[in-house]
């Protein structure tokens, strides 16, 4: 668990670092490839120590947000990467489990409800980005329509959107005032509109 802990901690630093870099680099250059490059494999390192941390410690709540941050991750390289627009296998894959995992969320917040758990309200909200994410790039998928203009919107949103997991993870383990889910959810309520503004931008004619 220290291994993996210290592993886990690295890759969430240096993806960080490397978040910051590629979004003040410019689009499209040598630097801002390599940033996030390099930003992509440190989620891979977050998402390989996160996983069987969760297990061992039966956190199913990790274990989901776990799955929901690398898909972010996932699905904003395979953008940059896919300029046609055409889904493989994998694609379809990641997709399933990204929107499973909002199920799982939803399923997952019922039970933390009953039990007077305030992170239903951080499952709530997760699970229902996560299924927004997850079909908004099902569609895209099917429609093979994430070319342009929208496929560089679509790797924006999805790598700014795990970029917000980091900063989330970094918020939550370092500031410990109840209640916990408002430090969970603010990053997501500050960055998003950011998203936003951005996707206009990218999208307008």
């Amino acid at each position: 668990m220290d291994i993996l802990l210290s592993i886990h901690i690295l890759a969430g630093t240096i993806a960080l670092l490397c978040a910051a870099l590629a979004v003040s680099s410019e689009k499209g250059k040598k630097f801002h490839v390599l940033s996030g490059r390099t930003y992509f494999w440190c989620m891979v390192g977050i998402f390989l120590t996160a996983i069987p941390m969760s297990i061992i410690n039966s956190n199913t709540f990790l274990f989901l947000i776990a799955i929901f941050s690398f898909y972010l991750a996932f699905a904003g390289m395979r953008f940059a990467k896919n300029r046609k627009g055409i889904a493989t296998t994998i694609d379809w894959i990641a997709v399933s489990l990204m929107i499973l995992s909002g199920l799982g969320m939803w399923a997952l917040a019922i039970t933390y409800f009953i039990n007077n758990n305030s992170q239903y309200i951080t499952l709530l909200v997760f699970g229902f980005i996560a299924l927004a994410l997850g079909y908004g790039d099902y569609r895209s998928h099917k429609n093979k329509a994430a070319t342009g203009k929208e496929r560089i919107a679509k790797h924006l949103t999805n790598m700014m959107a795990g970029t917000i997991a980091v900063i989330t993870a970094v918020l939550v383990v370092n500031v410990n005032i109840e209640p916990i889910w408002i430090w969970w959810i603010l990053p997501t309520v500050v960055i998003t509109p950011i998203i936003s503004y951005w996707n206009k931008k990218t999208l307008s004619p």
